[in-house]
């Protein structure tokens, strides 16, 4: 196990973008195009969880993360 621990490391994971980002008027948003480009690439994921379209490393919601300007995919995708 790394010295981070399991909360560190989703944590970590999580990067600096928080769900609650997505009901903050002042976070910046990815325009559409990129949103559908991101989300296009966590499809294909095999870190997906498809049933609730839940990454596996962060936990978020992916379509949602996506639209977030600063948001950064845990596996280094996006």
């Amino acid at each position: 196990m790394s010295e981070l621990g399991l909360w560190g490391r989703w944590k970590k994971n999580l990067g600096d973008t928080r769900p609650w980002d997505l009901w903050d008027p002042e976070v910046e948003r990815a325009n559409d195009e990129e949103a559908a480009r991101r989300y296009t690439i966590c499809m294909k994921c095999p870190e997906l969880v498809k049933l609730t379209k839940q990454c596996k490393k962060c936990g978020c919601f992916m379509a949602a993360k996506a639209k977030l300007a600063e948001a950064v995919c845990p596996a280094e995708k996006w």
